[in-house]
């Protein structure tokens, strides 16, 4: 029996989840991530795992990747020191930025420092025209040359090649490359027609110098994962989670770590539209909150959204073009500063403030007794008796309530002139409002309304705070699926191998030939293809999906429009038009107009077969006999009543289909807690999924 394992690396915790086509799910692990080297948390957690499993690693077949180490390198600025060639005249780009303040009220807005500085740039003498057409060859001697003196004076480890116009003709960029890959075989060069030609140079190379930056720190930490595996006998596959929700293999990853961002995030949502399409709910709220942030996406028709661009290292966490913008293919998610390690303090107007700041794996809460001294989300979770110190992560981490009692004294409670139990609840309650309001910027922004929708949560801290959150939302449902707490690692195993190529090229529809997409398609679908047949994928089992950015002539703003899957290529370009004005009127709901449609950005997806999956986690089965003996009580805090309830705790292993349990409750699995309020009920479905209708309680 063959096995696969996915490992998803979260700022607080990994999670682990061991699959088999012919068992389903047959065990799943979580423990605290190791910042300084998160390899060391995935070695002895798989170890564990397996072991527990009974296992052999040499029958596991694949391990399975997510991880925001990308992320977090350009966030904290932990990448390598990453020098960048300009042409002549463009070195000031980054610093120029958009000309445009994000908040129009502040005369002084402030924006991250750009991944290289300007002492870090050097220029070339090279033009490329508008149209593509070459005005002045490169001089590759004044390139190297620059290089030189990057490596020499300031020991650069990488570097970003960015010309203007290269989207259009890459050939300036491509053959820098080659002559600095051949001088120094050492440095690591991304270019940005390689990365991704899109026509905005600010945002084209704002991507290309973040995958400059972090190919290091990739390329390191694959090698060490790959090593220490090998070492202990794996033989098996490895691959990484992009950003786009795809797999590709670690060659891909080195080239494109840029991809990686938003990986394990991206599993989670995934997983939740898969779990809506089993459920035949189409329309839902994905819902992630883990130990350092909460993420929500929106899944419609059974597809989580998309976008082309997301915003990392923001000065103002909810002022889009306060951060470094990056150009890649992702689900469109919206990130928060909340989750179980998000540090509580009192701001400058006297007011509870949560996050984004957290106190992560390490110190962590004050509760995980690592010298933490914080007051977090955890800690007020642990205060108000809605997780059970003794039975956390299954009773393998015991938990601390002293510590956060006197943690949320000092740093909240006291300033404030309240008691602890107040103190926490309002940690807690400002969680779920922030939680809430960013939800609905979100889904007003894509035009989505999710009072219809069911909401589905998970992550460690997901479960506890959904049903308040969804009540809020006026979401009529809420799913909890098991193995809540480690969804995103289940999530990435049932995501298939997949990459998307996108170039910009200005082109009227009406002017498309019968050759149009040897001239503009066929590249970009072989390169994608290509990417996939590497991993081993036989050409007859990738699907392409082609997609244009289309806008009227003259508008600013383009849409995203997905082309029939015909094999005429003329039949295809004929339904250009139709498919726009489909799209149109479905976002604006007003006709289509009388004009020109110009094509700006030409989009392709080459994606493997999905992996199987039997769809039961057998580890949920218990004996009938042993359910009644494994509930206990618990006093937990209610703020319908303010004060605390002697309320039930269930186990949640023993619930099977047709269970119901009434709230208030608590009902644990080793990895996450859900919070039942006063009036609600939730039933077990036949998939063992905890189903909470909202429109029959509170």
């Amino acid at each position: 029996m063959t096995y696969r394992v996915g490992v998803d690396i979260g700022g607080t915790f990994t999670d682990f989840a061991l699959f088999t086509e012919g068992s389903g799910i047959v065990g799943i692990h979580k423990r605290l991530t190791t910042p300084r080297d998160p390899s060391r948390a995935v070695i002895e957690g798989l170890q564990d795992l397996l072991t527990d499993s009974g296992v052999a690693l040499a029958d596991v077949q694949a391990v399975v990747h997510g991880t925001t180490l990308v992320t977090n390198a350009v966030i904290e600025r932990r990448g390598a020191p990453t020098g960048m060639l300009v042409t002549q005249g463009f070195r000031d780009i980054l610093d120029m930025r958009r000309e445009r303040r994000y908040d129009l009220y502040d005369l002084t807005p402030g924006f991250p420092d750009p991944l290289v500085p300007r002492a870090l740039r050097r220029e070339v003498d090279e033009r490329i025209l508008f149209d593509g057409s070459v005005e002045r060859a490169v001089d590759l001697e004044e390139a190297k040359s620059g290089v030189a003196e990057l490596v020499t004076d300031h020991d650069i480890r990488a570097l970003a090649v960015c010309f203007i116009n290269s989207y259009l003709n890459p050939t300036h960029e491509l053959a820098v490359r080659d002559a600095i890959q051949v001088a120094f075989p050492d440095l690591f060069v991304s270019t940005s027609a390689e990365v991704f030609p899109h026509w905005r140079e600010f945002e084209r190379w704002t991507t290309a110098t973040a995958n400059a930056f972090t190919q290091p720190v990739l390329d390191r930490y694959l090698r060490h994962i790959e090593r220490e595996l090998g070492a202990l006998g794996f033989t098996g596959r490895i691959t990484m989670m992009a950003s786009n929700g795809g797999m590709v293999t670690p060659d891909t990853a080195r080239r494109f770590p840029v991809r990686m961002m938003e990986s394990g995030p991206a599993a989670g949502a995934l997983m939740s539209a898969r779990h809506g399409t089993a459920l035949d709910l189409p329309d839902v709220l994905s819902f992630d909150m883990g130990g350092t942030t909460a993420k929500g996406a929106l899944v419609r028709a059974g597809s989580p959204l998309r976008t082309y661009e997301l915003e990392v290292a923001r000065v103002h966490e909810f002022k889009p073009g306060s951060g470094v913008p990056i150009k890649i293919p992702v689900i469109d998610m919206i990130e928060i500063g909340a989750g179980g390690g998000s540090i509580a303090e009192i701001d400058g107007r006297g007011m509870i403030r949560v996050g984004p700041r957290s106190a992560g794996a390490d110190p962590g809460p004050a509760c995980y007794g690592q010298r933490g001294e914080a007051a977090t989300l955890t800690d007020a979770n642990v205060v108000l008796g809605y997780l059970d110190p003794n039975f956390f992560l299954g009773g393998e981490m015991r938990l601390d309530p002293r510590a956060s009692e006197r943690a949320i004294a000092s740093h909240v409670a006291d300033p404030l002139d309240v008691s602890v139990v107040r103190a926490a609840w309002g940690i807690h309650e400002t969680i779920n409002e922030d939680v809430a309001r960013a939800f609905r910027v979100h889904a007003a922004e894509r035009g989505f309304d999710y009072r219809g929708c069911t909401m589905i949560a998970f992550g460690g801290s997901g479960p506890i705070h959904a049903h308040s959150i969804a009540a809020k939302l006026k979401v009529p449902r809420v799913i909890f699926p098991p193995a809540a707490g480690v969804m995103s690692a289940l999530g990435l195993l049932v995501c298939p191998l997949s990459f998307d190529v996108a170039r910009s090229n200005l082109t009227f529809v009406d002017a498309l030939g019968d050759d149009w997409y040897e001239r503009h398609s066929r590249p970009l679908a072989d390169e994608a293809v290509g990417l996939i047949r590497a991993a081993g994928v036989a050409a007859a089992n990738v699907t392409i999906i082609h997609r244009l950015d289309i806008r009227y002539q003259g508008q600013g703003f383009e849409i995203e429009v997905t082309l029939p899957n015909e094999a005429d290529p003329v039949v295809m370009r004929d339904a250009i038009p139709d498919a726009f004005g489909a799209r149109y009127q479905e976002i604006f709901a007003i006709p289509g107009l009388d004009e020109r449609l110009e094509i700006v950005n030409w989009k392709v997806e080459a994606r493997a077969p999905e992996p199987k999956d039997s769809g039961m986690p057998a580890f949920l089965g218990v004996e009938t006999g042993e359910r009644a003996a494994r509930k206990r009580n618990r006093r937990a805090y209610f703020p319908e009543a303010d004060d605390f309830f002697d309320c039930p705790a269930h186990d949640r292993y023993t619930l099977v289909p047709g269970d119901a349990v009434e709230g208030p409750a608590l009902i644990e699995e080793r990895e996450s807690t859900c919070l039942l309020g006063i009036g609600a009920t939730a039933r077990v479905d036949e998939r063992y999924n905890l189903v909470v209708d909202l429109t029959k309680g509170t």
